[in-house]
């Protein structure tokens, strides 16, 4: 079974990395119902999530050669952007791996969660400079929307005001709001 397992791993990463899109679908960890896609664009270095799960629905692209990850949370109708950092976010082979073997093995799941924080109010519609920044990619997905910068950041204490999304049962994006203390 184990020598399955690393034939198995082995094929993903060689077809993840000649073959040049992909399509994933991503299932709850749970109900194992289908809650989303993913498609990797090898060639444009590309990788496209799309969820549909309620109040939790969610398009994200990962924008390797810019640099970026922008999130349209559809429940706050709003674009959330954040600088790909290597120590924090797999590189474009080792999601499209993760993918596979989440697909074929089912039973493989990885709790990586990335947290981040926005200060709400302090949003504003992109401009040319940033679709130059953000790329084609990210222009499609949120003009008209307002933007918001992402900080890396520690989980908070109480979570439940964060949104998720990313990618389901690979690479979780938890935003939340940065609560601002107020003197009385």
């Amino acid at each position: 079974m184990k020598r399955f397992a690393a034939v198995l791993i082995c094929l993903g990463v060689f077809w993840a990395q000649t073959s040049a899109l992909n399509t994933f679908l991503l299932h709850d960890p749970v109900s194992n119902y289908v809650t989303g896609t993913m498609t990797i664009q090898n060639k444009e270095r590309v990788v496209n999530v799309h969820v549909r799960s309620g109040v939790y629905s969610s398009d994200t692209i990962f924008d390797y050669p810019h640099g970026y990850i922008a999130t349209k949370l559809f429940s706050r109708n709003a674009c959330f952007i954040m600088k790909i950092k290597k120590d924090l976010i797999p590189d474009l082979r080792e999601i499209g791996r993760l993918a596979f073997e989440r697909e074929t093995m089912r039973d493989v799941y990885s709790p990586n969660n990335v947290w981040a924080r926005f200060q709400p109010g302090s949003s504003r519609l992109g401009n040319f400079k940033d679709w130059i920044l953000y790329g084609k990619q990210i222009e499609k997905l949120c003009t008209g929307l307002p933007l918001y910068k992402l900080v890396a950041t520690d989980p908070p204490a109480n979570d439940d005001s964060c949104a998720s999304a990313g990618i389901p049962s690979i690479l979780g994006l938890k935003i939340c709001e940065e609560l601002i203390a107020t003197g009385s």
